[in-house]
């Protein structure tokens, strides 16, 4: 038991045991776990919402593609009555009077 005192007593006469058993660099180190990992506004969170932003920032790009993409082609569609005919009968399977339709489906092996 003798022993294992001494060694504890050499410990606390170390220069590092001092400086960390200090009540300020303990409080300071206490408050940096919490708003590291337990507070409202922790990194943890900011890091979530961050990457939440990035999601966002590209279905925003997507959606914004998309956008002038269908622009682009209601544009042609306007200007150009074979093409609007076109899109007419291929997407909605729109037909003249008199005419008869024929759906052929093509199957996967």
């Amino acid at each position: 038991m003798k022993k294992l005192r001494a060694k504890i007593d050499k410990i606390k006469q170390t220069r590092w045991f001092a400086i960390a058993s200090n009540k300020f660099v303990l409080a300071t180190v206490g408050f940096i776990i919490w708003m590291l990992f337990l507070d409202v506004n922790s990194y943890l969170i900011h890091h979530e919402l961050n990457v939440e932003i990035d999601e966002l920032e590209q279905s925003i790009e997507y959606y914004e593609a998309e956008i002038s993409r269908d622009k682009k082609q209601l544009e042609e569609l306007t200007s150009d009555p074979e093409k609007l005919e076109k899109f007419a009968r291929e997407q909605y399977w729109m037909k003249r009077k008199g005419e008869e339709i024929y759906l052929v489906e093509e199957v996967e092996e």
